[in-house]
């Protein structure tokens, strides 16, 4: 009776499946049958093999140096709360903080997702995409950044063997988020729930995001 009463979930997840990019000489994801119902069992029961890196997914600290902690390790609250998406689709370059639109030096933004429009959620592995340069990060994390989120494979770029925007964002105790599907969300505020699945020691995580209205 009354439709607009209740908070608009928006997914902003990357469906995994067959045919889902994987980062270039990673696993990708294969499903098997190990049960049928066809095949005279009582049930379907089903394997997956993959990367964690397939799809939507949280990086761990572990991910970029040894020690470091693993994904049972993410802190929770940083995947849950409010957050700002902006639209930096129109980049090509390093971006600097001047450039992001709407973050002036008044306001602390916790979690950043950035649209760069490079998504893989179209069914193609990007050839490049737009980074935040180390000046930027380290601006964001002073002001209070919790989580980076992205549309594209990574929070650095293609190329980069030394990982800088990782490095950084897990030295200044922010988390990651990779490969969102933001093609039909607009820039704004949202709540973002997006919390990466509890398995022992790995590198990396799925995760089911959601943004939710804010007002709503």
């Amino acid at each position: 009776m009354f439709p607009d009463s209740k908070p608009r979930l928006r997914d902003i997840s990357v469906t995994l499946g067959p045919g889902t990019p994987e980062w270039p000489g990673d696993t990708p994801y294969s499903c098997g049958w190990p049960s049928t119902i066809t095949g005279g069992q009582s049930v379907n029961v089903s394997a997956i093999a993959t990367s964690p890196h397939v799809g939507t997914h949280a990086d761990a600290p572990l991910h970029v140096r040894d020690g470091w902690p693993g994904t049972h390790e993410l802190p929770l609250d940083a995947f849950c709360g409010p957050a700002t998406v902006i639209d930096v689709s129109s980049f090509t370059e390093e971006i600097s903080i001047d450039m992001l639109d709407g973050v002036s030096p008044e306001r602390e933004i916790t979690r950043l997702l950035l649209r760069t429009s490079r998504s893989i959620a179209g069914s193609e592995f990007p050839e490049d995409w737009p980074t935040l340069s180390e000046s930027c990060t380290r601006t964001l994390l002073g002001r209070g950044l919790v989580l980076l989120g992205v549309d594209c494979p990574s929070v650095d770029s293609r190329e980069s063997k030394s990982l800088p925007v990782h490095h950084m964002l897990f030295a200044g105790n922010a988390c990651i988020l990779e490969n969102l599907d933001l093609r039909r969300i607009s820039s704004g505020d949202y709540d973002l729930i997006a919390f990466p699945l509890k398995i022992m020691a790995l590198d990396a995580a799925p995760v089911r995001a959601v943004l939710r209205d804010k007002g709503r």
